[in-house]
């Protein structure tokens, strides 16, 4: 009980505001477009799982389970390999150890998770290990008959090491997030576009992830130059 009652405090009105309307947008769209129950509830689910970890709430774990199993789905239907992949083998248990991790690092006092800064060497090593994960996945997803598999093998790497990032609690990660967000919105617009696929509520979905990731990259960081401040 005391878990749900932590997660409920701290909310500012424009967080509670930022979630509620992009939910209700994407749902009322979705709707109009004929999107299908797991295509919404896959949308929803993952926007409230992109804001609570922007906000450094436990309950982006529960949400980000939801997301993961039912996106999985969609990207099978769409020959997206690695987002496959990244979802089912990958995202899924991330999600028990990341609600793990984060709960024993809260803020007594925010009740928020902490939040740093990468020093850096490892943003160097951050970037390297992205590099040729892409490289190298985009090699097996092309042999594999993927559909966009640079692109893909791109948007896969950049989620696995961001999602460790994330865990880690650094700021960094938002900076891959934005990146990811990017190249996933591309290819739900190049799949929407080519009339192969009707998933409008998806690429609302990652649009949504794309905003929320700028929207909290700015405020991860400035959370903590203003306890760098207080330290000093």
């Amino acid at each position: 009980m005391n878990i749900i009652k932590n997660e409920l405090k701290g909310w500012k009105a424009w967080e509670v505001s930022w979630i509620l309307i992009a939910c209700t947008i994407i749902t009322a769209l979705s709707i109009y477009w004929g999107e299908t129950l797991i295509g919404i509830i896959s949308a929803t689910t993952g926007v409230a799982c992109v804001v609570a970890t922007g906000k450094g709430k436990l309950m982006a774990y529960l949400f980000g389970l939801i997301n993961c199993a039912l996106y999985a789905w969609i990207a099978y239907n769409n020959k997206y390999v690695w987002e496959v992949a990244l979802n089912t083998i990958y995202y899924i248990p991330m999600q028990f150890y990341g609600f793990y991790v984060w709960k024993k690092n809260m803020n007594s006092e925010t009740l928020e998770v902490k939040k740093r800064n990468m020093t850096n060497n490892g943003r160097i090593i951050m970037i390297a290990c992205t590099a040729v994960m892409t490289i190298g996945m985009g090699m097996i997803s092309r042999m594999l008959g993927g559909n966009l598999p640079y692109i893909d093998a791109m948007s896969t790497a950049c989620s696995i090491v961001a999602m460790i990032v994330s865990i880690r609690m650094y700021v960094e990660q938002w900076w891959l997030w934005v990146w990811v967000d990017i190249i996933t919105v591309y290819m739900y617009t190049v799949a929407f576009i080519n009339g192969g696929y009707n998933g409008f509520s998806t690429l609302l979905m990652w649009t949504v992830y794309l905003a929320n990731a700028v929207i909290m990259l700015v405020k991860w960081q400035k959370e903590v130059n203003a306890n760098k401040k207080i330290v000093a």
